[in-house]
C-alpha cells in the first residue's frame, strides 16, 4: 500500500518546536517591511497558526490564536482585537475543517489556506473600514493569495521533524 503526502506517518510534534515556529513567524511578520513587499508579504503568522491548528487542533488552540492576534495589534499599532478576534475565527474554522483538510495534499490544501487567509484579512479590513480607515484598494488581499501560495513549502518544514522513517527488513 503506497501512502500519499497527506496521508504520511508524522510522528506528533513537540510542543517546543510547535513554540519556535510560532516565534519564528511572528518575528518575520514583525520585520519592517514597506511599499510593495508590505502588500505581497503573507501573514506567516496567521499561516503558522492556521498549520498546527489543522494539523494539532487539540494542542494549539483559539486562545493562542487569540494571544498571537493580540501582540500583532500592538504591535502594528492598529485598533486593539483586530487581529485578536480575525485570527481566532479562522483558527476555529480551521479546527472545524481539520478533518476534511488533512485528507488533501499540501497542493490541493492551498485552496483551503487561501479561503482562511481571504477570511482573516476581510474580518480585519472590515474593522478598520468602521473604524474609519480609507479603503487602501483590492491590492489589500494579494497577502492571501502569497499565503496561500506559500502554503506547500510552509508545510513541507513543517513536517521535516515529524517524518518517520519507514523500517527496512
Amino acid at each position: 500500500m503506497h501512502l500519499t503526502n497527506s496521508q504520511e506517518l508524522l510522528k506528533p510534534a513537540s510542543g517546543q518546536f510547535m513554540a519556535l515556529s510560532v516565534l519564528v513567524a511572528l518575528m518575520f511578520d514583525l520585520l519592517p517591511w514597506n511599499g510593495v513587499l508590505l502588500m505581497l508579504r503573507p501573514d506567516l503568522l496567521a499561516l503558522t497558526l492556521l498549520y498546527w491548528s489543522i494539523r494539532e487542533p487539540r494542542r494549539l488552540g483559539i486562545g493562542v490564536a487569540w494571544l498571537m492576534g493580540l501582540m500583532m495589534d500592538v504591535a502594528d499599532g492598529v485598533l486593539f482585537g483586530q487581529n485578536a478576534l480575525a485570527y481566532a475565527l479562522a483558527v476555529f474554522l480551521a479546527i472545524i475543517l481539520h478533518r476534511r483538510i488533512l485528507m488533501f495534499t499540501p497542493w490541493q490544501q492551498t485552496f483551503y489556506a487561501f479561503l482562511l487567509l481571504f477570511l482573516l484579512q476581510s474580518m480585519t479590513f472590515l474593522i478598520r473600514l468602521a473604524a474609519g480607515a480609507p479603503f487602501n484598494g483590492l491590492g489589500y488581499f494579494a497577502a492571501s493569495v502569497t499565503g496561500a501560495l506559500m502554503w506547500p513549502l510552509l508545510t513541507l518544514l513543517l513536517q521535516l521533524p515529524q517524518k518517520v522513517e519507514p523500517k527496512r527488513d
